[in-house]
């Protein structure tokens, strides 16, 4: 393997990579794009056949009564936000500290909304019923994202959701559902989708994490939010002419993999046992919820790079393909798994992490 490489690089150059469905190329919209007819008339600034088919198939799929196709989620979420504070007129919600919209948009909901969040709970657990009620700050919307990504998909037990939702309801504060990754969880929930939406007010989902389509989203809720969420859409720039290749992709991936959920969640708890059997190697969860978990290393990022080189030069076995820094002695990454793992022989994975926890015991 070429020492130039980076870790992502040669994870992707692995025969067998753990994670995912299979590359992001071109070929997934070819492939998606195979069994339509070339005549289907486009969608036109959000209307037409495809466009609309397609959300009223996703309204009946998430118990809501309307839904909205987003080229983005988030795009999405920051208008159901804008949406719930300017019908109480309080610019002001509460989510998590590791929300998407708090770290990964740039301020987004601050700087283009002027909407003030309010952060629940601490950095390494989930919001509960407590939190909620303890809040000091009158708010307009609460956001919960199930599962919690940024902290190894954790996920709070149903009766805890059940309870946020109540008590949201009584206290006149809407509830919004960061679902992402929202079929994923369905397996251990043992509920359906639109069972557990039935708890909020506002959903959003997305097509390109588990399901693996190239990009988009979808915002549910009732008439007048999603109404509201149409008129914003086009404020953000969202109706673009067309998004059909978003839209066919999306449902063509979404037929494909939803009720493969329940396998990629076994597979993830098959595979994190194997990783906790690794000396200084811990899943977390310790047992996954979803088909997404952490996988924490008690090394330093700069040791562990080069192990996992040798051990992908040597297996032909993918891992991980990046490495976050927890501090000076520790480091984590993400595993989710898809279409990929059922491909790959078991002795090949046994054979990987037993090289892992020889490694692991020569540097601990």
């Amino acid at each position: 393997m070429n020492e130039n490489l980076t870790l992502s690089e040669a994870f992707k150059q692995t025969t067998y990579p753990l994670s995912g469905h299979g590359p992001r190329s071109i070929q997934v919209l070819k492939e998606a794009l195979e069994h339509i007819d070339g005549n289907l008339e486009s969608d036109m600034y959000g209307k037409g056949k495809v466009i609309e088919d397609f959300q009223e198939k996703m309204a009946g799929v998430l118990g809501k009564e309307t839904a909205v196709f987003f080229p983005s989620g988030t795009m999405a979420q920051q208008i159901a936000l804008r949406i719930w504070c300017d019908q109480k007129g309080l610019k002001r919600v509460a989510y998590h500290p590791l929300c998407h919209l708090e770290i990964h948009e740039e301020d987004g909901l601050k700087e283009l909304h002027h909407i003030e969040p309010i952060l629940l709970a601490d950095s390494n657990r989930l919001i509960t019923l407590d939190d909620v009620c303890n809040m000091n700050e009158d708010i307009a919307c609460l956001l919960l994202e199930l599962p919690q990504r940024e902290i190894g998909g954790q996920l709070p037990e149903y009766s805890e959701l059940e309870a946020i939702s109540t008590y949201c309801r009584e206290q006149g504060i809407k509830l919004h559902l960061d679902g992402a990754r929202l079929f994923e969880i369905l397996p251990y929930y043992q509920k359906s989708a639109a069972e557990i939406c039935a708890l909020f007010d506002s959903v959003y989902i997305s097509f390109y994490k588990g399901i693996g389509g190239i990009t988009g989203a979808v915002l549910a809720g009732d008439v007048d939010f999603t109404k509201e969420s149409k008129v914003w859409k086009r404020r953000h720039g969202g109706d673009l002419i067309s998004l059909y290749p978003y839209i066919i992709s999306s449902d063509y991936y979404f037929e494909q993999r939803v009720d493969k959920m329940g396998q990629y969640y076994e597979d993830a708890k098959e595979l994190a046992a194997i990783v906790n059997e690794c000396h200084g190697v811990t899943s977390k969860p310790a047992k996954p919820v979803s088909n997404m978990f952490h996988i924490h290393f008690a090394v330093p990022k700069e040791k562990l790079e080069p192990v996992l080189f040798s051990i992908y030069e040597a297996t032909g076995l993918g891992i991980v393909g990046y490495l976050t820094k927890i501090d000076e002695t520790s480091c984590y990454s993400e595993l989710s798994i898809g279409d990929r793992y059922a491909n790959i022989p078991k002795d090949v994975i046994q054979r990987a992490f037993q090289m892992l926890d020889e490694k692991m015991r020569a540097m601990i």
